[in-house]
């Protein structure tokens, strides 16, 4: 019975075996039959369908004296995805546009804005054209134009040919604020209330506030003229956002941004400024010529709103010490005293705090909370970050709400630089939804390697080729804090009308930025970055509006070989490129940090270096 058992179990064995080995074999010959067909299908039918597939021309494949082929060394390796974005432009080149332009700010137009009301400031505010008045073409550069200088040498010299401006040299020759000196311009740091200049009058605030110790990192210059204030702030470690307007004054904010000092074309007219609530350390006006005391305060009441807790205002100029410039002012005692009453008692409304009237200067200090404040001026709106083309409001912006009267409302602040890095409040608090403590950690991590790749697939950004940074979609302002370490600012900026609003995490790290929407133009003038970061932004854009005016926008604001870094799917890269390689820029893509594996990818590109023609005058 053994034995018997034993030759049945050998004949299931053999039989089991055969049938695994039939299943390999039909398997296999399934897999060839697929390949066989799959390879049919996809031979081409000709060699002419094989050129037409790779994008070869006649040129492409040489022979040698045997007939042979030599390899297609021209063959287009680029990727040709296909993707169809919102309308927008096929230009294939793009021309210059008329030298009447080379100093174009589209949204501040002089010619627009005289259509508009002069009522509290309308007609120098952002008005941006119509659709179909936007530009199919390129700034032009003048004829002359050079690479600016360095920094720290472009705080004090700037090119004549880059600016050809010598009006404010001639307006303002007594209060120093610029000199010409054969080919370039000088700024001695001088100012309208500080002809001592700029370094020493800032010294005159620090024996009044601190100024050194890290508490005060983020500062606002209203009206600030050639920004010769934030320029020597940042040798003390003060980030200062200078605007002014577009007006009589030609040029002032370009000449700041030639100098590489952080400035905007702004102006506190009808409308918010374009900054979040609890921004700025610092909010200084030196004869800023604002009207503080007008429309029952609420010019201040707007710099209220963007001064942090415990931050201070700084006001010098009319009405300040007008017993003893009320002469010069050509302005009688009585109205600048009247003046000056008015606005300290707006700053009582406030609830602010005089700390001090010294010669000059005086100034006050904002309650780190509004404890004990009157409650029946407040604002109602829920939002008192929102601030893209939003209008002033005659009240007061509540801050947070405290336990404690000698609580920080919003939370206290770390000193720079730990605050760079430092988890914000607005994060810790859970005030941005979606946005915690985790992703930011998280996020400051992958910056480290982001840089890294940067440094090695742009120049260097420790090489001082860069002064001026823009980040066209900022999100935490993780790369501004990254590479704070070198001589570069950054213009952090986030999209108006996107889903998480994180512009004041950025001001808490100690960063500045704006908001923007990108289907209009920026509040610049043209030529004033020398790099570009776009990370994820035309996934954002590419169904709001024309990619082809956001990307002519970017060569507007471009300095010549300046250099841009997009960020964004393949798809969305290779329609980019092909766009601007009609705008005589030079683009390749290349892999993302981590790899050839992710789907993300990196394109790199310098505009080239060309300028306009000079106006040729006719023989007379």
């Amino acid at each position: 019975m053994a034995r018997e058992y034993s030759g049945l179990q050998m004949h299931h064995q053999l039989e089991a075996k055969r049938k695994r080995l039939t299943w390999i074999l039909g398997v296999s010959a399934l897999c060839i039959l697929f390949y066989v067909l799959g390879a049919w299908q996809t031979t081409p039918s000709s060699q002419y369908d094989v050129y037409t597939r790779v994008g070869c021309d006649n040129n492409s494949a040489t022979s040698d004296s045997n007939g042979s082929n030599q390899s297609l060394t021209n063959l287009d390796f680029a990727s040709h995805h296909q993707v169809a974005l919102d309308s927008s432009k096929t230009i294939s080149q793009f021309p210059p546009c008329d030298m009447a332009y080379s100093e174009y700010t589209p949204c501040q137009d002089k010619v627009r804005g005289r259509k508009f009301d002069r009522d509290m400031m309308k007609y120098r505010e952002r008005h941006c054209p119509t659709k179909q008045e936007m530009l199919l073409c390129l700034i032009p550069a003048p004829p002359k134009y050079k690479t600016p200088f360095k920094w720290p040498q472009s705080r004090d010299y700037a090119w004549y040919d880059n600016i050809p401006h010598k009006e404010l040299s001639i307006e303002k020759a007594v209060q120093n604020w610029i000199q010409v000196e054969g080919d370039r311009f000088r700024f001695p740091g001088g100012g309208t209330m500080f002809p001592r200049g700029a370094d020493a009058y800032i010294d005159d605030i620090g024996e009044l506030i601190p100024l050194t110790d890290g508490n005060i990192r983020t500062a606002v210059d209203t009206g600030c003229g050639v920004a010769s204030f934030g320029a020597y702030l940042l040798k003390r470690n003060i980030l200062t956002m200078s605007f002014a307007p577009r007006d009589t004054h030609e040029a002032q904010v370009q000449f700041a941004l030639e100098r590489g000092v952080p400035a905007m074309i702004g102006i506190i007219g009808s409308m918010r400024l374009p900054y979040p609530a609890r921004a700025f350390d610092l909010a200084h006006c030196s004869r800023c010529l604002i009207p503080w005391q007008n429309n029952e305060g609420l010019y201040l009441m707007e710099v209220d709103r963007i001064l942090r807790p415990g931050g201070y205002w700084i006001l010098s100029g009319p009405p300040i010490n007008w017993k003893k410039y009320w002469r010069g002012w050509e302005r009688t005692k009585e109205d600048l005293k009247q003046e000056q009453d008015a606005i300290e008692n707006v700053a009582r409304r406030l609830c602010w705090k005089k700390v001090t009237e010294n010669n000059d200067l005086a100034i006050w200090q904002k309650p780190i909370n509004h404890v004990g404040c009157a409650k029946e001026v407040m604002c109602k709106s829920e939002d008192p970050d929102t601030a893209w083309y939003r209008s002033l409001e005659a009240c007061i912006t509540p801050v947070p709400q405290v336990l404690s009267s000698d609580e920080v409302a919003g939370g206290e602040l770390l000193k720079w630089p730990e605050r760079a890095f430092s988890v914000p409040p607005r994060l810790s608090r859970g005030s941005v939804p979606g946005l915690g403590v985790d992703r930011f950690i998280e996020d400051n991590e992958q910056w480290k390697d982001k840089i890294a790749h940067y440094n090695r697939i742009i120049a260097p950004l420790r090489s001082g080729r860069y002064r001026n940074i823009m980040d066209m979609n900022a999100y935490l302002g993780g790369f501004a804090a990254a590479v704070a370490k070198y001589p570069v600012w950054v213009m952090n900026v986030i999209p108006a009308h996107i889903d998480y609003d994180t512009l004041g995490v950025i001001y808490e790290r100690g960063l500045i930025g704006t908001y923007q929407d990108w289907c209009e133009a920026f509040s610049t003038y043209p030529r004033t970055y020398d790099l570009i970061h776009a990370s994820g932004l035309f996934t954002l854009y590419q169904h709001r509006c024309d990619i082809t005016y956001i990307l002519l926008e970017m060569d507007r604001i471009l300095r010549p070989e300046g250099s841009v870094i997009f960020r964004d799917t393949v798809e969305l890269l290779v329609k980019i490129k092909s766009i601007t390689d009609g705008m005589r820029w030079k683009s390749h893509i290349v892999d993302h940090e981590s790899g050839p594996f992710n789907p993300e990818k990196i394109l790199v590109a310098v505009k080239t270096y060309w300028t306009g023609e000079a106006t040729k005058r006719k023989p007379k």
